[in-house]
């Protein structure tokens, strides 16, 4: 296999992205659950986010 065909991300547990956006895992989990927080991975029970899609939620709710 190839390097360059290898896609290299990133991913945070639940608790991991609570950090990163200085909210609570409760937060994140009411997000998930209303649909508008970053976007999401699952791998059959565990949530990950990749850290561009939080760097992405960032950006779209930065105020200008």
């Amino acid at each position: 296999m190839e390097h360059n065909n290898l896609v290299c991300l990133q991913m945070l547990k639940e608790k991991q992205a609570a950090q990163a956006l200085a909210v609570s895992v409760a937060a994140l989990r009411r997000w998930r659950r209303e649909k508008r927080g970053p976007q999401f991975t699952r791998l059959n029970r565990c949530i990950r986010y990749s850290v561009r899609s939080i760097e992405e939620f960032l950006a779209k709710h930065t105020s200008k």
